[in-house]
């Protein structure tokens, strides 16, 4: 029996499989054997595998996320773990894990996942979909990450964007049929987790594993900038939806959320540029 540990070679400015070796000390006994996912044709790599063998993903969530897209449609009958060493651990925050905590696996979690449809493509997501400013902060740290900046204030992009740059939008919604108007909307999410935007707990009743197999869409609206930046650092405790005036979420199979002016959209992570609608369905 052996472990493969899969990692990206081309993340942090190559410095994937270094971070992945951190995995070692929980793995002793084992035969370990490391993989680069970039040169990994996973149904050949996955059919190679015994049923004893064992998998440990190395990276964050935009890792997990090619990871679902790339094995979609493909039976793994292998345990599967998972050990952050990415700079986005929503995924990991939603299980209630803390940093140097032990790989965890996570094939019930990885399975029947939610789909999203966004200028003609369709992907399975695992935390979430961002829609407004939070993707405009992707939109802009992609920016700076391609200047050179290895490290990305994502905070101090959402206030400057918020007081200077991004301006909010008026949006149609509709959740399993019934329809919503809003006007100068500022995030519009749906949600698989509570987590997303490295830490903000967007919504915080979501179940990722829930029985009734809904999504939760957050919709803040309707305020203007210094009411909207004196409420959103409290949308990383989730005490955002207190200010139930400008904060809703409401829970559905199937959400379509469409703006008046094309902005960025963010899934897992992944910046989709020039979204005027989307819809995320379970």
């Amino acid at each position: 029996m052996s472990i493969y540990v899969l990692y990206n070679g081309l993340s942090g400015n190559g410095s994937g499989k270094a971070k992945a070796e951190g995995v070692k000390p929980f793995l002793n006994g084992k035969d370990i054997v490391f993989k680069d996912v970039c040169e990994l044709d996973y149904k050949e790599f996955l059919a190679g595998l015994s049923s004893s063998d064992e998998i440990c993903l190395c990276g964050g969530d935009g890792t997990l996320n090619r990871f679902i897209n790339d094995t979609d449609g493909i039976e793994i009958e292998q345990a599967v773990f998972y050990f952050p060493t990415g700079s986005g651990n929503d995924f990991w925050n939603d299980l209630g894990k803390k940093p140097g905590d032990a790989p965890e696996q996570i094939n019930k979690y990885i399975v029947d996942l939610p789909f999203v449809e966004v200028n003609g493509m369709k992907r399975r997501f695992l935390n979430g979909i961002g829609y407004g400013i939070d993707g405009y902060c992707c939109e802009v740290g992609d920016q700076m990450r391609e200047a050179g900046n290895e490290k990305i204030d994502y905070a101090g992009i959402a206030i400057k964007g918020l007081l200077f740059h991004y301006k909010p939008t008026n949006a149609e919604i509709e959740v399993d049929g019934k329809k919503f108007s809003y006007q100068k909307v500022w995030l519009a999410p749906s949600m698989n987790g509570r987590y997303y935007g490295g830490g903000m707990i967007a919504t915080p009743g979501q179940d990722r594993l829930g029985k009734d197999r809904l999504l939760s869409l957050l919709v803040f609206h309707g305020s203007g900038k210094i009411r909207t930046l004196a409420i959103f650092p409290s949308i990383f405790k989730g005490k955002h939806v207190d200010h139930k005036k400008v904060v809703e979420v409401k829970t559905g199979h199937r959400i379509t959320v469409t703006f008046d002016r094309p902005v960025a959209l963010q899934i897992d992570g992944e910046t989709v540029l020039n979204v005027t609608t989307y819809t995320a369905y379970k």
